[in-house]
């Protein structure tokens, strides 16, 4: 594959996950955030199990262990802790503290994969994490209402992001993107059902416009936020390496926030600030 097939990858899965926080966002109208993060698994599975079924008779007995890692820590727990997030502070500031996870990729993979720090890389993780306190004391000055604790929930994804990146390259190469993708989901897609059963959703569901728009708005989310982004983005760690996959974060914000103006969400000089000094600390961390 060739090196302008990556940066393809990374620009098609900018523009896909920089624009699910606002379709979460809007799904939110509708449902809660744990019927959104139910329903985004239940419907990404059984597009899966259509058009990737195949590809799970590929599987061993020994690549199912990191495959329910992998499901956890890169997909169960982000849906639900990223819905979460977005139903309480702006989108635009959840896909920022996003963009932690390469750096997050570096720590984990110094503390759990034995990978070595450089200097520059340490100053990085450094102005990486100035920045995100900016960002988070600013927005949480700037909006009383909002309960920016909630902010600590995109960054603990971002560390299961971490695990799930470092895990998938070095256990899961010799398996294909849609297998891995396919049976990430079959392995967390009852205990979404479980999940969404216990929302009350069957109970309270009624079929109202803002219902209906928000399982429009969960549905795309679902099929072209998850299902195809997480196959692709599986197939570019496979050709890249973990830190080129994840610095896709680098790009998502710039989409997400385009998204959050048009959406009148507030945005200070300030945090754009905050938000290019962790781009900085990102690139530093990871360049050669």
């Amino acid at each position: 594959m060739s090196k302008n097939s990556r940066w393809l990858y990374l620009l098609i899965l900018a523009l896909v996950w920089g624009s699910s926080f606002i379709l979460m966002k809007k799904a939110l109208i509708g449902l809660t955030p744990i019927q959104v993060g139910a329903l985004r698994i239940i419907i990404t599975g059984i597009a899966l199990m259509l058009v990737g079924f195949k590809s799970l008779s590929t599987i061993k007995k020994h690549h199912w262990w990191p495959l329910f890692l992998t499901a956890l820590l890169g997909t169960f727990f982000p849906v639900f802790l990223f819905a979460y997030a977005v139903s309480v502070i702006d989108s635009s500031i959840t896909s920022i503290l996003n963009s932690l996870t390469p750096l997050n990729t570096l720590i984990v993979g110094f503390l759990i994969f034995g990978f070595t720090f450089k200097r520059h890389q340490v100053l990085g993780v450094c102005i990486g994490f100035i920045g995100t306190a900016i960002l988070i004391f600013k927005g949480a000055e700037m909006n009383p209402n909002q309960n920016y604790l909630y902010a600590a929930l995109p960054i603990i994804s971002s560390i299961g992001y971490a695990f799930n990146v470092n895990i998938i390259k070095k256990s899961l190469s010799d398996l294909s993107a849609m297998a891995i993708t396919a049976g990430n989901f079959v392995l967390i897609i009852i205990p979404a059902i479980v999940v969404l059963w216990f929302s009350n959703f069957f109970d309270t569901y009624e079929s109202t416009k803002e219902m209906n728009d928000s399982l429009v708005h969960i549905t795309i989310l679902a099929i072209l936020g998850t299902a195809f982004a997480k196959t692709l983005f599986n197939k570019l760690i496979q050709m890249s390496s973990p830190l080129f996959a994840t610095s896709v974060t680098y790009l998502i914000p710039i989409v997400a926030v385009f998204w959050g103006l048009l959406d009148n969400e507030n945005l200070t000089i300030i945090q754009l600030i905050a938000g290019i000094i962790i781009l900085l600390g990102v690139y530093l961390a990871n360049r050669k």
